[in-house]
């Protein structure tokens, strides 16, 4: 069947099945733009005119089944009303794909998020294609916004709400075989079957998928049980204030039957406020500070297969791992196999979280990494990075005896966090070599790793470096050889406050409290007893010119209690978990004093070029520090604060050294 159409592909097969592929023009990604779905709705009219046995929904790219919407729409909405067109254009196209006369199966390859699942949901089929890019979710609230184009009525519908709100307020994605056992999924097949699975199950005349009758009693007398209990979850780990987007979810499923074309402007739940919220725009902002990141590395071809990490301590162990679980042949070294031991049993952990539904690839993850005390995947590896203490001499002596052996294109990369990588490089025949990759604590975890350049360092090798990291699914961060560069760079005064701050009285709970309302992940101290205090000693004086280090640090220090890794610090821990008294009333003030040294490091960042510009301070310091991401990263938030000063001015830090 020809057609004039330019984002869908419209054939019938000898079965009178009708295929719609999605292959939006000049995009390497599917997303639902308005000329898409205009599109869409004027195949659905051509087929009403000769209907299909069925109708298959698929993707004609190799890059996924659907994105989501076209976020650059959502940065255009000047208005509640702008917005209210854009949801009702999908939300009535959606009803209809759910209401057409002929059975319809989504089948779904790749990524499926957002509005792409919403147009699955509405399908009466679904299948999955049992591969490790296929992933769905409804991750709207990451955005700061809500799922408006059906999520919020047929996922509970589908699945049960219980399962559903915990997809659609945190935005986390569930694989294939996930789905299936959610009943998100009809079927879960290999990709050599699945149109023939497709052609198969959508002519079938299969009832549609219905959860059990205890969700459906959740899904309707018992609503407002299953409300309340996901308000008060909620709100354990965001507030109201300042993420409105995942209250406004449960709220309209629950009053509204999940239709926010219903909700009246006036209530806080409603299109207009959402998007008039400045969490909206900013969380939009972060993502496409994300997109940016990623982009970073994209038009370099590194292929790597072998990467040698030496330093099985937590850092370079997980660093392992993570290489390993990414699909590379790793070798890690250490001094002796018994230190190799805890590294290679944390990997197993991780390897049975991350792929806890497939016991065969966690097997050929575990076969991929390889213990090594001898060092002798030097010589084999693409990429080596050195992941040993912070001492100067001792870097420089490994990395120069790994340089004689390594081959001669091999990527040699240090996970120093505070040395400069010119020092390093000194002990090198060939200085330019060398290049910083630093990753973050806890390395499964945070998706930053700052790409360091040294003076002498070869573009060509920081592009390999960049390359590197996006092919391992981090966000490459590039920053100069500064001290602390930039993340490290940021907390260093912002911890430094804090302790400050304990050492005048203020209790550690009450700190730590102050902050999180502020909006950050974890509460400053909590993050020092994390780091390590020793640590925190170590790099103090470097990250912060403080003449004098806190107190209480000090103290602890030399007591030997080093935080979390020692079981006490300015708290006591018992199985990973800090033991918190009581949180006092917080000084007026006590928040903004704290946060403002971060403000101002990055803004020092900026200027000195530690990064090239403030954009690029924002998502590193959001992506390595979890720097409250609804105020935009701090330059953003310095911007929207405008030239008040913060209630410690910087006359009162510098007397608080003495």
């Amino acid at each position: 069947m020809s057609e004039p159409f330019i984002h869908w592909k419209l054939r019938r097969d000898a079965d009178d099945v009708a295929w719609l592929r999605f292959d939006r023009a000049g995009a390497s990604t599917n997303t639902l733009s308005t000329e898409a779905l205009d599109e869409l709705a004027r195949l659905l009219d051509r087929l009403d005119g000769e209907r299909p046995k069925g109708l298959v929904i698929a993707s004609a790219k190799a890059a996924g089944f659907i994105a989501g919407a076209d976020i650059d729409e959502f940065t255009r909405l000047a208005s509640g009303e702008d917005a209210r067109g854009l949801v009702a254009r999908g939300w009535e196209l959606f009803n209809r794909v759910a209401a057409l006369p002929y059975p319809t199966l989504a089948l779904i390859r790749g990524h499926c998020m957002g509005g792409g699942l919403e147009l699955a949901l509405a399908c009466r089929y679904r299948i999955a294609v049992d591969e490790p890019g296929t992933r769905m979710a409804l991750p709207e609230v990451m955005i700061g916004i809500v799922p408006a184009w059906g999520g919020m009525l047929r996922l509970p519908a589908l699945i049960g709400p219980a399962a559903a709100l915990d997809l659609m307020l945190t935005g986390r994605t569930v694989d294939a075989r996930r789905a299936k056992r959610l009943g998100l999924v009809d079927e879960c097949v290999a990709p050599r079957i699945m149109d023939n699975a497709a052609r198969l199950l959508v002519v079938s005349g299969r009832p549609r998928h219905r959860p059990g009758w205890t969700q459906r009693l959740m899904n309707g007398p018992l609503k407002h049980l299953v409300a309340e209990k996901a308000r008060g979850r909620l709100a354990g780990r965001a507030r109201q204030q300042h993420y409105p987007a995942p209250y406004a979810i449960i709220d309209i499923w629950h009053r509204f039957g999940g239709n926010a074309l219903a909700v009246p402007a006036a209530e806080a739940s409603s299109l207009e406020s959402i998007v008039s919220s400045p969490t909206a725009r900013n969380l939009i902002r972060v993502f496409f500070l994300q997109e940016r990141l990623k982009g970073f590395g994209k038009a370099v071809d590194f292929p790597v297969r072998r990467v040698h990490v030496v330093g099985a301590g937590v850092m370079g162990g997980d660093i392992a791992a993570w290489c390993a679980l990414r699909g590379m042949i790793v070798t890690l070294q250490d001094q002796s196999a018994e230190r190799i031991a805890p590294a290679v049993a944390r990997a197993a952990k991780l390897f049975g979280r991350k792929l806890r539904s497939d016991r065969r690839q966690q097997r050929f993850a575990m076969d991929r990494l390889i213990a090594d005390p001898g060092g002798h995947g030097v010589r084999h590896a693409d990429v080596i990075i050195e992941a040993i203490f912070e001492d100067l001499d001792a870097k420089r002596a490994l990395l120069a005896d790994i340089e004689a052996r390594a081959k001669p294109d091999a990527l040699l990369a240090t996970n120093t966090s505070s040395l400069r990588i010119e020092d390093i490089a000194e002990a090198l025949a060939q200085p330019s070599r060398l290049v910083g990759i630093h990753f973050f604590n806890p390395v499964a975890k945070l998706p930053l790793v700052e790409v360091v350049r040294g003076a002498a360092t070869e573009q060509a090798l920081l592009d390999r470096a960049t390359a590197f990291v996006r092919g391992i699914d981090k966000l490459p961060l590039p920053v100069a050889s500064a001290p602390g560069f930039l993340v490290n760079a940021v907390l260093g005064p912002y911890m430094l406050e804090a302790m400050r701050c304990v050492d005048e009285g203020v209790a550690a709970e009450t700190v730590d409290r102050a902050l999180v309302e502020f909006g950050m992940p974890m509460g400053p101290i909590e993050l020092v007893d994390t780091v390590g205090l020793d640590i925190a000693l170590a790099a103090g004086k470097a990250l912060t010119g403080a003449a004098q280090p806190p107190r209480k640090l000090e103290a602890l220090v030399t007591d030997g209690h080093l935080g979390r890794k020692s079981g006490r610090g300015f708290y006591r821990w018992s199985d990973g978990k800090a033991q918190k008294g009581a949180a006092g009333a917080a000084p007026e003030g006590l928040a903004a004093r704290i946060v403002e040294p971060l403000l101002q490091a990055a803004r020092r960042c900026v200027a000195e070029g530690v990064v090239a510009d403030a954009d690029l301070a924002d998502a590193g310091v959001i992506f390595g520090t979890g720097f409250a991401p609804f105020a935009g990263g701090p330059m953003h938030y310095l911007e929207q604060r405008g030239p008040q000063r913060a209630a410690s001015d910087s006359s009162d830090t510098e007397n608080s050294d003495s």
